[in-house]
């Protein structure tokens, strides 16, 4: 069934074009990922496809009855609302009546609005909601529901943005980025819940373990032209390397051609026949193929690293915490040369705080942090994006340096150092405010290794960067002479890279994990697993240890407990007979809601105690 057309769809800005005479459309059930370089119109695709924006030319059309939702990158809300209001803010009813029973519970003493919360959820038949709402909140780690939007951070406004469109589920799911924010057990939950059967999802997303394992289909934009590949990201970029080495077997056998008829052009007297009019067509077709090139400019990025000494960084007992919150609890280390370290942990486990310490931004509570002489940090941060908005792209390049020093005594100008990072002549004069989120990112990136770093810190720094830059990025980095240390949600980046892990806790602990990110997942699957069966055979084990015969009280209850549960299931069976029968008397309902509790209660109570003497009976 198809949900969305796209036709002929066509967006420029001033002399930009973005994307010309597009179209595609989206089958109920497939899951499409846009690849494209940064500034080529993904997220203006996506805000049109969302109603947020209109194309030039073009139309988008949706099957009707089609609910669409919409995760920009940078969720915009009302810092009024509570997270609650945001999360279940939305037009159905049923959404309406969650909304009223989450907020009932909340103030369990109301027990007549709590009663009739329970009543309109029953009515709309919300509790598979209900429970859907409950677990994305718990996997997302939203727990404070009255807290109010203006108090959030980037991020946590990111993570509301995200629920509210899970707990919707709308017919399409339209998302950009939606991992970023998200910690690496959040992104691997997030994979799981996306990749199930019937649901239908386009998104933009830099993350290629997930776009292998969540995509049906890849749409790469490239040169305004769409190409489609059905399958997931290792199938396209098989694909796309056959694709370029077509078209550039045709460009060289046109080229060959060219040469031979711009000869017979340049012989040709200009008196022209039928026939020669025809080759004459022909020439100005080949002259156009032989002009084409497949699209490979890289990221060049061949920077000076500052010397550096015997003495790197040393952690000797460092301690820090927030109050209760501990994050370092007599942490020590000593940094070798050309390291290359992981930083992982769950969101609030301490990972900003850690590299502030390292960098000298915050002072520990104990101990202390020794940095060689000769260390020069490069601390890529998440909101490190400090340009205005009225300078130009070549003047933030200037304003650091006007050439920078290569290795061997060359040197590089800074509009040659921005073609380098693929700011072509006519972009350098662009102002900063019309660059796109990943521009800005590889512009940021550009400015920090200027300097000439030699301990490089990067902070999630593939948010936002488009495939192809991330790819050269990670070249660059595994030549990186100096020492690395990198916090990232992007698997792909991390298992490349790193060659053991700071595991943060959460609780002052930091286990130094031998192996990447991959390797330390599985080893963490199979120490639950392994800390499972141990559970299970010490509860055996003190059973067994344990194990007495009853005294005379104890089996003369243990005989009448199962009377005892059977009655109360017979009840409870009653109970809920009557409520699907339909009740209208208010005080009736109210008291057989009370009384459905308490068996419950009890019937849980009496159950672990039959459990608990049947060892012994």
């Amino acid at each position: 069934m198809n949900l969305l057309s796209v036709e002929n769809l066509s967006k420029s800005y001033g002399e930009r074009v973005l994307f010309e005479n597009l179209n595609f459309g989206l089958e109920k059930g497939q899951k499409v990922a846009l690849v494209a370089r940064n500034g080529t119109g993904k997220t203006s695709l996506m805000r049109i496809l969302s109603g947020l924006d209109t194309p030039d030319n073009g139309q988008v059309v949706f099957r009707s009855d089609t609910s669409v939702g919409y995760l920009p990158q940078e969720p915009e809300m009302d810092g009024s609302k509570t997270i609650i209001d945001e999360v279940l803010a939305g037009d159905s009813p049923s959404l309406h009546a969650l909304q009223d029973y989450e907020k009932a519970l909340l103030h369990p003493e109301n027990t007549e609005a709590l009663q009739k919360a329970y009543e309109v959820l029953e009515h709309q038949q919300g509790w598979d909601l209900e429970m859907r709402f409950r677990q994305v909140l718990g996997k997302l780690e939203i727990h404070d529901l009255e807290q109010k939007i203006s108090s959030l951070s980037g991020g946590q406004k990111k993570r509301v943005a995200l629920a509210k469109l899970l707990v919707e589920e709308p017919d399409v799911i339209i998302m950009d980025e939606p991992t970023n924010h998200l910690d690496l057990e959040m992104v691997e939950w997030l994979e799981e819940h996306l990749s199930r059967e019937g649901l239908t999802l386009f998104m933009v997303t830099h993350d290629r373990y997930f776009l292998d394992r969540v995509c049906t289909d890849i749409l790469e934009l490239e040169d305004q032209t769409l190409y489609r590949y059905k399958g997931n990201y290792s199938y396209f970029l098989e694909k796309k390397a056959e694709r370029q080495e077509q078209v550039k077997t045709e460009t060289e056998r046109a080229q060959n051609l060219f040469r031979k008829e711009l000869d017979w052009m340049r012989r040709t007297p200009q008196a022209r026949t039928t026939k020669s009019k025809a080759r004459i067509s022909s020439f100005y077709e080949i002259k156009e193929t032989a002009g084409r090139r497949v699209k490979d400019d890289q990221v060049q990025m061949e920077i000076q690293t500052t010397r550096m000494g015997s003495k790197i960084v040393e952690f000797h007992k460092v301690k820090k915490a927030y109050g209760e919150k501990r994050i370092l609890d007599g942490f020590s280390y000593t940094f070798k040369r050309g390291e290359r370290v992981g930083l992982v942990g769950r969101n609030g486990s301490g990972k900003s705080t850690f590299l502030q310490i390292l960098t000298g931004q915050m002072q520990p509570d104990g101990g202390k942090v020794v940095v060689g002489d000769t260390i020069k940090f490069g601390y890529y941060k998440q909101d490190g994006l400090k340009f205005r908005d009225d300078q130009k792209v070549i003047d933030v390049i200037k304003d650091i340096a006007e050439v920078l020093p290569l290795a061997k005594g060359r040197k590089l100008t800074a509009a040659q150092l921005l073609e380098r990072f693929l700011f072509d002549r006519k972009q350098q004069y662009v102002y900063v405010s019309k660059l796109s989120g990943g521009e800005k990112r590889r512009l940021y990136l550009l400015t920090l290794l200027m300097d000439n770093p030699n301990f490089l810190i990067l902070d999630e720094p593939t948010n936002d960067l488009d495939i192809v830059t991330l790819q050269v990025l990670e070249d660059f980095l595994e030549d990186f002479e100096g020492c690395l240390l990198i916090v990232s949600h992007d698997r792909h980046f991390m298992n490349r890279l790193v060659d053991h892990l700071f595991v943060l806790d959460g609780k002052g602990n930091v286990k130094d994990y031998i192996g990447d990110y991959e390797d330390y997942r599985q080893a963490l699957k199979e120490e639950k697993s392994a800390e499972k069966v141990e559970k299970v055979a010490a509860v055996a084990a003190a059973a067994a240890k344990e194990k007495k015969k009853l005294n005379y009280n104890e089996q003369r209850e243990f005989d009448g407990l199962l009377d005892e549960i059977a009655k109360m299931e017979k009840r409870k069976e009653e109970i809920t007979g009557m409520f699907e029968a339909g009740l209208s008397d208010n005080a009736q309902i109210a008291a057989l809601s009370q009384e459905l509790s308490d068996i419950e209660k009890r019937l849980e109570q009496k159950s672990n105690r039959w459990l608990e003497l049947s060892e012994w009976a």
